[in-house]
This record gives structure tokens, C-alpha cells and sequence, in this order.
């Protein structure tokens, strides 16, 4: 297998997991690590599976086609978790957004075609729907971003679908709504308030804190992925839910309950362009073929805020990145 982007945040877990023995049949895989180590890729990430004997780590970058021409033969298996992902770096310089998310993804994708590779998985985000008042958005909803971000996962999808329709790949899409848990960097908005409020700093609330996100422990979402992997469809797109929905207010107190402190830690600040009220993903696709969260949202809070306060030897470092 090769699992692109997994210095990263979610890329790591699914790769600790996957050599880990986490996932039935695939305790004898082999996995190669391909990451550019950009700011949050981070090879501390996988420190607790480097020294497998199917763990081989390879610096490059997906959109090396020189690179890719070598690496990816001999693989059964790609999932793509190669993207940058920050909503605001995005706003601010779309170009790198563009380039490793659209054609980073072609890239891989073709040379995943001249390999003969035998399954592809893109893992995505639910932000390339746009935003939604009500209900939720299945699978066959337009998509409509509203960031460079956004719009960037959004064109690589829809690679991923012309891969599949011309020349016959099999790729599959997943769809997450959004992720939390240990070893997430520090400039997304759990990690970001967690960290505030260890060292006594106030939480920057966006607006009026009232867009509504749904809230996914990684793990669970590894999990998803892996499932679509093992009896998704070939060309078929998975959303992959937490089925847990929450103002950001809302999100800001559990935070702020879970620390002991009141409001008087909330600095608004002013909403950021084009920010999407709601999301709302419908599951029941990858519901039918056997997911179901396990994490609850509190406990998983709780046991992400224990673990930001007893490993801040890996996030303070990370610290003066941020910018």
C-alpha cells in the first residue's frame, strides 16, 4: 500500500492503525509513506510505526511525476491523504492549494493508471458541497465550494470520477465531515483552543460563532476509509459522517467546560471571507455497507484534551509554525 500524505494528521492515524493490526486482513500489509513534509507534515507523527518491518517512508512530493513513475509500481493499493488543508492559509495563498491538491492528485492518479494499480482512494472533505441551511447533502449534491480550499479537493474529486469513467481506474471518494482527535496541528480549531487554554490564552470565536459543523473522531474516520476500501464500489463516493452537529458556541463551551474556565476566555474576532454557515452530511451510503462511529463526542473531547496536556513535548515546538 501506498498512503500519500501520512505525515499528516489523519493520513498518520490511519497508517498507526493499519500497522497496528487495527484492520482485519490487512496484518501483513506493507505500507510506503510518501509526504513532502510541508508544515504539518510532521515525522514524529509516525514514530510509533517507524521501525516496522512494513513501514518504508519516502520524501517526495505527488506532484513529482518523475518520482511517482518509480515509487508507485509494485503497489496494490493508494489512498491519497496528500493535501493542504487550512481554510485560511488557503484564502491567503491558493496557488499551493491548487498544486498539490488538483494536480497532485492527477499525477498520482496517472501514475496509479500506469502501474496497474489495483484500487485508489481519495479522501476528501464535505466542504466541497458548500453550505447547506437544512438537511443534509448525500452524495449526488453539486458541488459548490466557496474556498480556494475547497474548491481545490472539489476539482481533484472530480478527477478522481474522469480517472475512473475514461480509462476504467477504480477510485473511490470518501467525504468527511469534520476531524478531531490527537496529533492534529495546532492551527485547527480543537487543537487551536485546547492549546490556548493550557497556557492561559484566550480562544479566537469567529463571527457570531453560530456555523454549524459536524464533529468525527479520526478514528472513526480511518475506520470509514478503510471500509470503503474493503467493500466500497468502484467509482462511487462515500460520505463519512460523525453524526454529531454543533454551533461553534457550542463547540467553544464544551472547550471551555472541559478546562474549568468561563466565557471571560472567548476573544470574538471577525469572520473569515466566504465562510460556510453549516454543513450536514447524510451517511446512510456507508451506514449500509457496515460504518458506525464508536467515539462518543465528549468522551473523545476529553481524551483529546488529556492528551494535548500530557504531549506538549510534540505540539510546542509546532508552535512558531503556525504562522
Amino acid at each position: 500500500m501506498l498512503v500519500a500524505g501520512a505525515a499528516g494528521f489523519i493520513g498518520s492515524h490511519y497508517v498507526r492503525s493499519l500497522l497496528s493490526g487495527a484492520y482485519p486482513g490487512y496484518e501483513d500489509a506493507r505500507v510506503t509513506v510518501l509526504d513532502t513534509l510541508t508544515y504539518a507534515g510532521n515525522p514524529a507523527n509516525l514514530a510509533p510505526v517507524e521501525n516496522s518491518p512494513a513501514f518504508t517512508f519516502a520524501y517526495g512530493d505527488v506532484c513529482d511525476a518523475e518520482l511517482l513513475s518509480e515509487l508507485v509500481p509494485g503497489h496494490d493499493v493508494v489512498v491519497n491523504f496528500a493535501a493542504e488543508t487550512h481554510v485560511d492559509r488557503s484564502i491567503t495563498g491558493a496557488g499551493d492549494f491548487v498544486t498539490t491538491n488538483v494536480l497532485g492528485t492527477q499525477r498520482l492518479l496517472q501514475a496509479a493508471l500506469e502501474a496497474d494499480v489495483r484500487t485508489f482512494v481519495q479522501v476528501s472533505t464535505d466542504e466541497v458541497y458548500g453550505s447547506i441551511d437544512t438537511g443534509t447533502w448525500t452524495e449526488a449534491e453539486p458541488l459548490l465550494p466557496n474556498s480556494p480550499y475547497s474548491a481545490a479537493k472539489a476539482g481533484a474529486d472530480l478527477l478522481c470520477r474522469a480517472y475512473h469513467r475514461t480509462y476504467g481506474l477504480d477510485v473511490r471518494v470518501t467525504r468527511c465531515s469534520n476531524n478531531y482527535g490527537p496529533y492534529q496541528y495546532p492551527e485547527k480549531v480543537v487543537p487551536l483552543f485546547v492549546t490556548n487554554l493550557i497556557d492561559g490564552r484566550p480562544v479566537p470565536l469567529y463571527g457570531d460563532g453560530r456555523n454549524m459543523r459536524e464533529w468525527l473522531h479520526v478514528d472513526d474516520h480511518c475506520r470509514g476509509i478503510q471500509l470503503v476500501l474493503d467493500k466500497g464500489e468502484p467509482g462511487e463516493v462515500y460520505n463519512i459522517g460523525g453524526g454529531v452537529e454543533l454551533s461553534n458556541i457550542d463547540l467553544t463551551r464544551r472547550i471551555l467546560d472541559a478546562f474549568g474556565v468561563g466565557w471571560e476566555m472567548v476573544e470574538q474576532v471577525p469572520d473569515r471571507p466566504g465562510h460556510d454557515r453549516r454543513y450536514a452530511l447524510d451517511s446512510g451510503k456507508i451506514r449500509a455497507i457496515g460504518y458506525k462511529p464508536r467515539v462518543d463526542f465528549d468522551e473523545g473531547l476529553a481524551d483529546v484534551v488529556r492528551w494535548y496536556r500530557d504531549h506538549q513535548d510534540w505540539w510546542r515546538p509546532l508552535l512558531n509554525r503556525r504562522g
